[in-house]
C-alpha cells in the first residue's frame, strides 16, 4: 500500500502569520499542512486580542525605523490580501487621530520628535498634519470642542483582527491546506515535511530561548451613538490610550504593556485605567457595555524586532513580531515564503548561499542564522 507523500511544508503554529504563510505558499501550488494547537477561529492566538491598527506613523512613538518601514509596505499590501479572501473583512484607511489634554501637552513635543526621529520621510511627507482649534472637530465631529490641539496621520488604516483570523482560516480550506485544528507539535516529533515553518510565537519558546512574552490587555467595548471614524490615540504619561472604532459600534481599547509572560485576566488597575481614559475621551464611553476585558502576551526577541531565522538545515523559524503583527505580517510573510520556496528548491543549502540570499533580500536585516544549529 502506498503511503501518501509528505507535505512540501509543515507550517507550525496557526495564528496570524502562520496562517498568512500557509495560505501564500499553498497559492503558488504547494502542498502544505497546518499544524495549531488552538482552534480554528484562532482564539488562543495573540492576534485574537490585538486591535489590529496599521498605524506605522503613530507606532514611530516606539519602534524603530525598520519596523515604521515594514509597516507602510504592509499597509500598502493588506488591500490586495483581503481581495484574495473568500470572506469579506472590515477594512479602513481612514487615518490615525492623536490627542492630548492639556494636562499633558508636554507629551505632545516628545511624541513628534520620536515619529520624526523613526519614521521614513515618505510618511512624514503630507502624512503628518498639525490640527487646532476647530480643525479637530472637522476631523472626528465626536470630539468636536472636547480638545483643542492634535495631529491627523491620514494615511493609516486598521481592519477587524477576528475576521481576518476566520478569513484566513476559509482561505486555507479553500486552497487545499491540510489543516490539524487543536493539535500541539512535540519538537522531539515534529511532522513530515520537506521543509518546516515555525511559526508559533511563545509556542517555539523551546527552540528559541531568547523568546519572552510581553503582556497586554484590552478591553472590547459596544457603545451606540458615539460614532468615532477613526482610531484615536490618547497621549499619557502613564497610559497612552487607543481607541479604535470597528463595525456595528464596537470599540477596540488599550494601552497596557507588562513585562512578563501572564496569562492571567485584566486587573482591575488596568481595567479602570483603560475605561477612565476612554471616558475622558468621550462620555459617552461611560453608557458603554463592556463585551471583553482580554489579556495575551505578544512574542519579542530581545531588539523587539522580527527575525526569519535559518536552522542551517531544512528548518525556518518566523517569530517576534511583537505588538505590530497585524501592521508588518504581510511583508514578513512574504520573505519566509520567499525563503521557504528557495530552499525546498536546493537553491539555499550552505551559510555562504544563506548569506548571498541574505545580501539580495528586500529586507535583509531579519534574516539571521541559528547559531545553535549553524552547519559545519
Amino acid at each position: 500500500m502506498n503511503r501518501p507523500a509528505q507535505p512540501d511544508f509543515a507550517v507550525l503554529g496557526g495564528g496570524l502569520c502562520g496562517r498568512l504563510v500557509a495560505w501564500r505558499l499553498a497559492g503558488q501550488g504547494h502542498r502544505v499542512a497546518l499544524y495549531e494547537r488552538g482552534d480554528a477561529a484562532g482564539s488562543q492566538a495573540a492576534a485574537w486580542v490585538a486591535a489590529a491598527m496599521l498605524a506605522p506613523l503613530a507606532e514611530a512613538a516606539s519602534a524603530e525605523l525598520l519596523i515604521t518601514r515594514l509597516g507602510a509596505s504592509s499597509l500598502d499590501s493588506w488591500p490586495q490580501v483581503l481581495a484574495e479572501l473568500p470572506e469579506p473583512v472590515f477594512f479602513q484607511r481612514n487615518g490615525t487621530l492623536v490627542v492630548w489634554h492639556h494636562a499633558d501637552r508636554t507629551e505632545a513635543p516628545l511624541f513628534e520628535r520620536r515619529v520624526r526621529s523613526n519614521a521614513p520621510a515618505e510618511l512624514l511627507d503630507g502624512g503628518f498634519v498639525t490640527l487646532s482649534g476647530d480643525q479637530v472637530g472637522a476631523a472626528e465631529p465626536a470630539l468636536a470642542g472636547r480638545f483643542n490641539q492634535g495631529w491627523l496621520l491620514p494615511r493609516e488604516g486598521q481592519l477587524d483582527n477576528r475576521q481576518v483570523l476566520a478569513a484566513l482560516a476559509a482561505g486555507l480550506a479553500q486552497r487545499g491546506v491540510e489543516t490539524h485544528w487543536n493539535t500541539p507539535v512535540d519538537d522531539r516529533a515534529l511532522p513530515a515535511a520537506r521543509v518546516t515553518i515555525d511559526c508559533r510565537g511563545l509556542g517555539a519558546k523551546p527552540v528559541l530561548p531568547t523568546l519572552r512574552g510581553i503582556r497586554g490587555e484590552v478591553a472590547r467595548v459596544h457603545a451606540p451613538g458615539i460614532t468615532l471614524t477613526r482610531p484615536v490615540r490618547l497621549l499619557h504619561p502613564r497610559y497612552p490610550l487607543y481607541i479604535a472604532p470597528k463595525q456595528d459600534d464596537l470599540y477596540v481599547i488599550g494601552a497596557t504593556e507588562v513585562e512578563g509572560e501572564d496569562m492571567s485576566p485584566v486587573s482591575v488597575r488596568s481595567a479602570l485605567e483603560l475605561l477612565s481614559a476612554a471616558f475622558s475621551v468621550h462620555p459617552g464611553f461611560g453608557e458603554a457595555r463592556i463585551l471583553e476585558l482580554n489579556s495575551q502576551c505578544r512574542p519579542t526577541l530581545p531588539d523587539h524586532r522580527p527575525a526569519l531565522l535559518w536552522d542551517g538545515a531544512r528548518t525556518l523559524r518566523v517569530n517576534g513580531l511583537y505588538r505590530h503583527g497585524y501592521m508588518i505580517v504581510p511583508e514578513v510573510a512574504d520573505e519566509a515564503v520567499r525563503f521557504a520556496a528557495a530552499l525546498l528548491e536546493g537553491r539555499i543549502g550552505d551559510a555562504d548561499a544563506f548569506a548571498d540570499w541574505r545580501q539580495a533580500a528586500r529586507w535583509s536585516e531579519l534574516f539571521q542564522l541559528d547559531c545553535a544549529r549553524e552547519p559545519a
